[in-house]
């Protein structure tokens, strides 16, 4: 399949800058794949399409404000760094930029002083391996403190409260981009969703900066996907497994708790503890062996997510459906609104 076969026109005033007030107000397209039939609805009337027995699977990963800006030393010369990838003994996996400023051996001061670095290695993609020094007990307490949140490239107006880029149920933090599916749940929403008697887990997955990386070459089986480490714990993996043995729903929240079951299912052939990392690659031919629902926001033309929500549904039927979104106005990508394929 060629590239171009996943791209819509989309206005972009429709591209959501900032979040609704209210998490749990924004729409939802909810697409019968049995009849095709669209609904339009709003998020918080998803606890209607959700059935006693089924089982509702979270990313529960935190995004690191892993954005940092700083000085040259010996220079002055302005520099921006993203942490992507701990490696263990303080040092991580960074994008730099200019990158012709971080040489290997070159060093680094931010936020006056309080966090420094070394780059110790420039990797053949380009990205650096660089070795952080504070004062206190761990960095992520300095990121606190200086550094931003790593929204994509297409929200430009700032984000004034850091937590809007998190989940409810955020716990893990890892990750370089959130789950943005997940954004739309208010704890009051979850605990109706338990109430009626729904199963809720969670799955880790630390998201890449790689998911807004895009799809460059025309035929997409040449496309290299990024890899991101997960986790799938004993207590998730027994509740899915007693669901599909009773008959239930696992409905997966975004594309990355999909990602995760399926890479397990793949690599394992059943559901069980497991850690890990993926880079899998879901696009239309795919025989899905875990999810039976997909909760996921509206995602960018041509890129790796809306191959998979094709894969999920169908191709033909996925544009469409985002044609309809686009013609009411509908919000797109992170901040924007939410889909529920059934």
């Amino acid at each position: 399949m060629k590239k171009s076969d996943f791209y819509y026109d989309l206005p972009k005033e429709l591209i959501a800058q900032t979040p609704l007030e209210q998490r749990d107000s924004s729409r939802l397209m909810v697409i019968n794949r049995k009849n095709g039939e669209i609904s339009h609805k709003h998020f918080y009337d998803i606890i209607d399409y959700l059935n006693e027995g089924d089982c509702l699977v979270l990313n529960n990963t935190r995004v690191l404000p892993a954005r940092i800006y700083g000085i040259k030393k010996g220079t002055g010369a302005t520099v921006e760094f993203l942490l992507l990838n701990n490696l263990g003994n303080d040092e991580w996996e960074t994008i730099t930029g200019p990158g012709k400023r971080a040489k290997e051996g070159t060093e680094f001061t931010f936020g006056d002083g309080i966090l420094s670095c070394k780059v110790i290695k420039v990797l053949p993609n380009g990205n650096r391996i660089a070795k952080f020094f504070y004062d206190g007990s761990n960095i992520y307490e300095v990121l606190d403190k200086i550094g931003e949140m790593p929204l994509p490239h297409y929200i430009t107006e700032e984000l004034k409260d850091k937590e809007r880029y998190q989940t409810v149920y955020s716990k893990e933090l890892g990750s370089a981009a959130a789950p943005t599916a997940g954004l739309h749940f208010t704890k009051e929403i979850l605990k109706k969703i338990s109430d009626k008697g729904v199963k809720i887990c969670y799955v880790t997955l630390h998201v890449g900066i790689g998911t807004f990386r895009p799809v460059k070459s025309e035929n997409i089986e040449d496309h290299e996907m990024h890899s991101e480490h997960y986790h799938i714990p004993k207590e998730t993996a027994d509740t899915i497994n007693e669901t599909k043995k009773n008959g239930g729903r696992v409905i997966a929240v975004g594309t990355t708790c999909c990602r995760t079951l399926e890479s397990v299912m793949t690599s394992q052939g059943e559901m069980k503890e497991y850690d890990d990392w993926t880079s899998i690659f879901i696009y239309p031919g795919y025989e899905f062996k875990c999810i039976d629902a997909l909760i996921t926001n509206f995602h960018l033309p041509e890129s790796t997510l809306i191959m998979l929500v094709s894969a999920f549904y169908n191709r033909e039927k996925v544009l469409e459906a985002y044609k309809t979104a686009v013609e009411n106005k509908y919000r797109f990508f992170s901040f924007g609104d939410a889909m529920f394929i059934e």
